[in-house]
């Protein structure tokens, strides 16, 4: 069962965009808890309440996960199919948010069970869009999979 908070799970290296990210939440009033993961490895404990995340309650998971590809540790396409290949978390909505622009990250994504591919845009406005959209879809439209 979700709790009334809804978590967002940031997957995110680079510090500018994941500035960028926080602050296009917060300009669109999408005011969830926003965790942040540097690296593919810390995104794994967290979600599986592993190392310094031992004692997160599991009946709590993120409503959105936010992932991007070129991570540290363990890259995004291998934190992807450790997420699906768990009954944990099979069914967590994950949106690839990337500069890829490789089709093949784009189609492994998609084979690996990625609910969404989007590429970040340069542009500060449609950057904005962007979360605004992805805010109002999965936080607030999108029913998710009960477990």
């Amino acid at each position: 069962m979700y709790s009334k908070e809804k978590v967002i799970l940031l997957v995110e290296d680079n510090l500018d965009d994941e500035a960028l990210t926080l602050r296009a939440l917060k300009k669109n009033n999408i005011l969830n808890t926003v965790i942040i993961a540097r690296d593919g490895s810390e995104a794994l404990d967290y979600l599986f309440c592993k190392g310094k995340y031992q004692g997160r309650d599991p009946s709590n998971p993120p409503q959105l996960i936010l992932l991007d590809l070129k991570l540290p540790k363990i890259e995004g396409l291998e934190v992807l199919r450790c997420i699906r290949n768990d009954e944990r978390t099979r069914y967590q909505p994950v949106v690839i948010l990337t500069t890829s622009s490789e089709d093949q990250d784009i189609v492994s994504s998609y084979e690996l069970g990625a609910n969404s591919y989007i590429r970040k845009p340069v542009d500060f406005e449609q950057f904005m869009e962007a979360v605004r959209q992805l805010g109002l879809y999965w936080l607030v439209l999108n029913t998710p999979a009960l477990r």
